[in-house]
């Protein structure tokens, strides 16, 4: 599993967005970012997990920061999923599942006594100049994002 310490450079990608274009992560240098990556779209936890951020919005741009989500679901998935929860950040498609590799986040898992590769739900916090400020990896949805404002 990659593993970065804090200070370290993040790996920089380009994926396609919900909002119908391609994002670059090292365009928002300058500005902190809340990078984090979840399962499925429309599950409970990751349902759950949007919403909050949504609702942390104005908080987290206070203090100078843009939010990001990945998942490998279709970029219609994700329209669908931003529209139905007016979700105002960029829902990015990882389909073949090459950043969550690159931040190690695509792991196997076992649910319900079957095991299955995905997407294990963790958020990295970028500094402005794309260096790694925290990470919460295995994380719980509840209180997640408050506890993002509060580092940031």
């Amino acid at each position: 599993m990659t593993q970065f310490a804090v200070g370290d450079m993040v790996p920089d990608f380009t994926l396609p967005a919900s909002t119908g274009e391609e994002i670059t992560l090292s365009s928002f240098r300058g500005r902190k970012v809340v990078l984090y990556f979840y399962p499925k779209d429309n599950t409970p936890a990751c349902t759950q997990e949007a919403c909050d951020f949504r609702d942390a919005l104005p908080q987290i741009e206070a203090k100078g920061a843009v939010v990001l989500g990945i998942s490998p679901d279709e970029l219609k998935s994700h329209g669908k999923f931003a529209e139905k929860y007016s979700l105002p950040f960029p829902l990015l498609s990882d389909k073949d599942h090459h950043v969550s590799e690159l931040y190690g986040v695509w792991q196997l898992k076992k649910m319900y006594g079957r095991e299955f590769w995905g997407v294990v739900r963790s958020t990295f916090l970028i500094d402005e100049e794309g260096r790694l400020i925290k990470e919460w990896r295995k994380l719980r949805v509840a209180g997640h994002a408050g506890d993002v404002v509060s580092v940031l």
